[in-house]
């Protein structure tokens, strides 16, 4: 988990306490921020989500790519292994 979604569960979580506070004490005010507190929490976390997502995908791209690299390496030598002989 990274520190986008932290924040944004931060965010979220304090929104909720603040949005419940304002309905409990009629404070619309108060409400609303909760509100909005809570709508850029979920932003945050779904940014960091995506960032998370496409750090995984050039993970694997990279594994793969190396991967490649090395199968046709050892094709090439025993290509030219068997040429030699």
């Amino acid at each position: 988990m990274n520190s986008d979604r932290i924040k944004g569960t931060i965010d979220e979580a304090a929104g909720l306490a603040k949005r419940k506070a304002g309905e409990y004490t009629g404070s619309t005010k108060l409400e609303v921020e909760g509100m909005v507190q809570q709508v850029k929490g979920k932003v945050e976390s779904a940014w960091g989500k995506a960032k998370e997502a496409v750090h995984d995908a050039n993970e694997e791209a990279e594994i793969k790519h190396k991967t490649r690299t090395e199968v046709d390496l050892e094709r090439a030598t025993q290509e030219d292994n068997a040429g030699n002989k």
